[in-house]
């Protein structure tokens, strides 16, 4: 069973660069046609689709995040990150990691989460 686990500081100061990273176990990012992301949830509204990384290693986002999200992978330690440029307030969120699965066209395997709060 695939197992996804998120990492990185959980506050984050205005105007710096957030950090992710996403271990993975027991797939790997560079299987065929699955596509590895991040999504995030702010306090009390919806999930946010941010951006995924394919495994070819070609990525695509959110075209709201204004060009601010990066995401990258290592694939000698089967991980797969996110940054985040220039944050604000409005980027305090639950931020997800997960596998979208290309053959049922939706997100198959979820990491539990992790909170970052940007605040000074």
């Amino acid at each position: 069973q695939v197992q996804l686990r998120e990492s990185g500081p959980g506050l984050v100061k205005p105007s710096q660069t957030l950090s992710l990273t996403c271990t993975v176990s027991s797939d790997s990012i560079t299987t065929n046609y699955d596509t590895w992301g991040w999504i995030r949830q702010p306090p009390g509204k919806g999930l946010e689709w941010m951006g995924v990384i394919g495994s070819d290693g070609s990525s695509y986002y959110n075209p709201s995040l204004k060009s601010r999200a990066s995401i990258s992978r290592d694939t000698s330690k089967n991980q797969f990150s996110l940054q985040l440029t220039s944050v604000t307030p409005e980027d305090t969120a639950v931020y997800y990691c997960a596998r979208h699965t290309t053959a049922m066209q939706t997100f198959t395997a979820w990491g539990q989460g992790t909170q970052v709060t940007v605040s000074s």
